[in-house]
């Protein structure tokens, strides 16, 4: 590691269209490029496997970094964010992933050189995150079909991405999925349900426009909680649209709550993700939100 530099970049090379050969080479040069337009002091650092984003980060923060950028999808910001989380030092966000939830929900360019602009340029505005079973996530958290989704999404690894995949794993869960019984509590209030999925919400979407927790504010100090009841498979898809219209409350079966605590119990080990990143917990898990928690670049 080089001395002190005011900013640097942790470059997931496989994110979104990164499967290409040439896509690290890329975006390695352009990084650079921006860097060196603005005459900064800076490094450009590329992962290696799944952590490494968390590594690099820690490394730079004990060296005196002062802005991170995170060039990736949602599970490479979570890495970096997870580290930065309650710190004067601020993310920067590159967004080249499948869904890139929290940084459509900032109003981040996917564009490079417009997002370093706001990454060098920007304001910085305080977010909250939320916290599930002792991991923090800054978008969106979930227990159920999403989670599963999740589950099958990552373990394609890199040979199918994108939005279209995606879907074909949402449909071919939903035609084979299997409700469970959840007791949640939020903040206290009993809810006991058979549930499709459970999200637990800092912001308002996955990504690509499926709103899910559409009144959700990532610096409200509280998290927005969805509670989606069991239905058919066709029902469910024929449905699909009014989350992506923002109307998912409006659809029977479905109960929204804000709350600071949530807690979920199953009889079953939970299945979730946080920012889209699977694990399974045991019979009974936890959230709670975590105010003020991040400092981030915004236009």
């Amino acid at each position: 590691m080089a001395g002190a530099s005011s900013i640097a970049v942790i470059i997931n090379p496989i994110s979104g269209s990164g499967r290409r050969s040439d896509a690290a080479r890329s975006r390695v040069e352009r990084a650079r490029s921006a860097i060196a337009r603005r005459r900064l002091e800076g490094e450009v650092l590329v992962t290696a496997h799944h952590g490494h984003a968390r590594e690099l980060t820690r490394s730079l923060l004990a060296h005196g970094v002062s802005t991170v950028v995170a060039w990736g999808g949602d599970g490479t910001v979570n890495e970096v964010a997870s580290e930065m989380a309650f710190r004067p030092e601020t993310l920067a966000i590159v967004p080249s992933g499948s869904g890139n939830g929290l940084a459509r929900e900032l109003k981040i360019p996917f564009d490079p050189d417009r997002a370093f602009e706001v990454a060098i340029g920007g304001r910085d505005q305080i977010i909250d995150a939320g916290e599930l079973d002792g991991r923090l996530f800054f978008n969106i958290a979930g227990i159920g079909l999403d989670a599963r989704v999740a589950h099958r999404f990552a373990a394609d690894g890199l040979q199918r991405r994108g939005l279209r995949r995606y879907l074909e794993i949402t449909a071919s869960e939903l035609l084979s999925n299997k409700a469970d019984d959840h007791t949640i509590l939020t903040d206290g209030e009993p809810h006991r349900l058979k549930t499709l999925l459970i999200a637990i919400a800092n912001a308002r979407q996955y990504g690509n426009g499926a709103l899910i927790a559409p009144q959700a504010r990532v610096d409200d100090g509280k998290l927005d909680v969805v509670m989606i009841g069991h239905r058919s498979p066709l029902m469910a898809l024929l449905q699909v649209p009014w989350v992506f219209a923002g109307q998912i409350g409006r659809l029977p079966g479905v109960v929204m709550r804000t709350a600071v605590d949530v807690e979920v119990t199953s009889a079953h080990p939970v299945i979730y993700h946080v920012d889209g990143e699977p694990f399974v917990g045991g019979t009974s898990i936890a959230a709670h939100v975590r105010p003020h928690a991040l400092r981030i670049k915004i236009p």
